[in-house]
């Protein structure tokens, strides 16, 4: 299943790394989302190519039933984001995969930031895949909408951040 999304937001690039790296922030944005971050570890100097790895541990009371029954009451999310270091007018790219702990559900595609003077765009192409037979590609359906209003809450709580 491919997702495609993008969103503004009201801030500088280089701003948005910053707050996407910000461990307070995670923190932040995990619990808007009713989750309890387990793990938040920056690789590299973000002024530079880095890596960041968030583990969220989610509640699954809005996943689909049929889906539910797979995963259970919680579910750890790991997301591991690559980033390049950035472009002369501080746009970057990242590769993104995110698996889903116990469940054969993984996102893979790319993520980008560009810069757009005193705003940024924020863009996702990616793939949902499942390896489930049979009913992989329903489950992988069901996860598609959720990550497009995960890439949506994150640009919201970013500019919110920011403008506090």
């Amino acid at each position: 299943m491919a997702l495609n999304a993008s969103t503004q937001i009201a801030h500088p690039a280089q701003q948005v790394i910053a707050t996407l790296s910000d461990r307070d922030f995670a923190e932040h944005l995990t619990k808007v989302a009713n989750g309890t971050l387990k793990e938040f570890t920056v690789n590299g100097d973000v002024t530079g190519a880095f890596t960041l790895t968030t583990v969220r541990a989610v509640p699954t009371d809005r996943v689909p039933d049929f889906a539910r029954k797979f995963v259970g009451a919680s579910i750890d999310i790991t997301q591991v984001e690559k980033w390049s270091a950035p472009a002369a007018d501080g746009s970057r790219d990242a590769t993104v995969q995110i698996t889903v702990g116990g469940v054969p559900v993984t996102v893979n595609g790319t993520e980008q930031l560009t810069a757009q003077g005193e705003a940024s765009q924020l863009a996702v192409d990616a793939k949902v895949t499942s390896s489930i037979p049979f009913i992989g590609g329903k489950l992988a359906s069901a996860a598609e909408p959720y990550v497009g209003k995960a890439l949506n809450l994150q640009a919201a709580q970013v500019d919110a951040w920011l403008s506090k």
